[in-house]
């Protein structure tokens, strides 16, 4: 049995096994603290019933006017809790508090082209390529090439004409600069 509840700043101390992925972008403090802060409806964890997280999401609410949207910063699941379906569980989550709490148009999530079966879930939650971010992600070793990021989105109820999403995303390509 999990259960989803607001991270805490103590949970930094232990959700080191969520992060040992290498497709998991790892931050520093300041940086989980600063979400944490800002936005502690879109930072969970899921634990089990001993209290060991499982996984956790954090996020935040940007943008403006049609453009006001709920982002997934990043989502995880330690190795032993994959495929149980917490990923769907915690998006649900974020994308309750981006349309009961924030009202957003949409959510959207960056994803390494390469990861596949990321991807595949994202879509079977509803997500769609918007667009194809260039070289988004650094070379995780040195001589590693960049790598490209899917700029994946769903559509929330206030974006009644579904405007936040477009066909054919994964052929629109764009710089990161040129990223808002």
């Amino acid at each position: 049995m999990s259960s989803v509840r607001p991270f805490t700043a103590l949970d930094l101390f232990k959700f080191n096994a969520t992060n040992l992925d290498p497709l998991t972008e790892n931050y520093d403090i300041s940086f989980y603290l600063n979400y944490l802060a800002r936005w502690p409806t879109y930072f969970c964890a899921i634990e089990n019933a001993s209290g060991r997280i499982m996984g956790y999401i954090m996020g935040k609410a940007e943008g403006s006017y049609t453009n006001w949207h709920g982002h997934v910063t990043a989502l995880t699941v330690a190795p032993n809790y994959r495929r149980l379906g917490l990923a769907k569980t915690m998006m649900d989550e974020l994308e309750r508090v981006t349309d009961v709490l924030y009202k957003g148009y949409f959510v959207d999530l960056y994803v390494r082209v390469s990861n596949e079966i990321a991807i595949g879930m994202y879509e079977r939650l509803g997500y769609s390529v918007y667009r194809s971010v260039v070289d988004y992600y650094s070379g995780s070793r040195p001589g590693e090439p960049d790598e490209d990021a899917f700029d994946m989105r769903k559509p929330m109820k206030r974006d009644k004409k579904r405007e936040s999403i477009r066909e054919n995303g994964r052929n629109f390509k764009v710089r990161p600069e040129d990223v808002y």
